[in-house]
């Protein structure tokens, strides 16, 4: 765990990648059973793609990992996640903590858009609790924005609303933000669906530059995007009488390539979902 040292940015005191697995997961919304002892391990360094059709469970399955499902009301979760080898779930746990060192970007783009682009990245810190000096914040925010790809394109115009740039710079201002506190794990729910395919490429780029500095685990309904940006793959898949589960996992090559389920050959090779 990061520990935040008075006057220094969270990015200059670790560098340790951590990864994430989860045991036997099932989840409810009510009485309705989402997913079904779901337990997969995401490689720390690595990009993790969570692919299958839509309403089988992903990103639920994504919320757990940060304690998000939580919010929801009625929802249940029984299994672990763990976090070097913790359960986040555990009590005593902080969600706030768990969170902080667990981050989200969601499907669209949701930066402060009367807040300015600097600011906007600096809010991640306030929202964590976590303090730098005055000094140090003018580096943070350069840093976080050159590790989500976007510093070339905006660092003229840190003042202006972070509302007035496009689609897909807002997008990754929103990754800028969550790499501001320093996560050691990365969640990205659909992050392209809503963009265009300039855009799509671009934070693609931005997820390869971030691999291998900390850990990513992707939703996508984009197969070549899968393949493109991962080196592990899980699918999922769900019935009208079956909650979600995992069907098959491993590398993506494999996935792709050398499927052991008939199921996921259908479903990559597009003949179903």
């Amino acid at each position: 765990m990061t520990t935040t040292v008075p006057g220094q940015p969270p990015a200059a005191q670790s560098d340790r990648l951590s990864g994430l697995e989860t045991r036997d997961i099932s989840a409810w919304f009510g009485s309705h059973k989402v997913l079904e002892r779901v337990s997969l391990s995401m490689a720390a360094g690595e990009v993790t793609a969570l692919i299958g059709p839509s309403g089988c469970g992903k990103s639920t399955y994504l919320r757990i990992l940060n304690r998000m499902h939580e919010m929801v009301r009625g929802a249940q979760l029984a299994g672990e996640v763990l976090l070097e080898g913790e359960d986040v779930y555990a009590h005593g746990r902080r969600p706030a903590e768990v969170r902080r060192r667990i981050g989200m970007v969601f499907q669209r783009p949701n930066p402060f858009p009367a807040m300015s682009i600097a600011d906007n990245v600096a809010s991640g810190l306030k929202l964590a609790g976590i303090k730098v000096s005055r000094e140090h914040r003018a580096h943070l925010i350069e840093e976080s924005l050159r590790r989500a790809g976007l510093w070339n394109e905006v660092s003229g115009r840190l003042g202006t609303p972070g509302g007035a740039l496009s689609g897909g710079q807002q997008q990754r201002l929103c990754i800028a933000r969550s790499l501001a506190v320093e996560p050691e794990i990365l969640l990205m729910d659909e992050p392209c669906s809503a963009l265009d395919p300039t855009s799509t490429r671009r934070v693609e780029e931005t997820i390869a530059e971030l691999r291998g500095r900390l850990t990513i685990v992707i939703v996508t309904h984009n197969m070549q995007q899968a393949q493109r940006v991962s080196q592990s793959c899980a699918f999922f898949l769900a019935s009208h009488d079956t909650p979600g589960r995992i069907v098959e996992a491993g590398p993506t090559e494999q996935i792709f390539g050398r499927p052991a389920d008939q199921r996921t050959a259908d479903y990559v090779n597009g003949r179903f979902g």
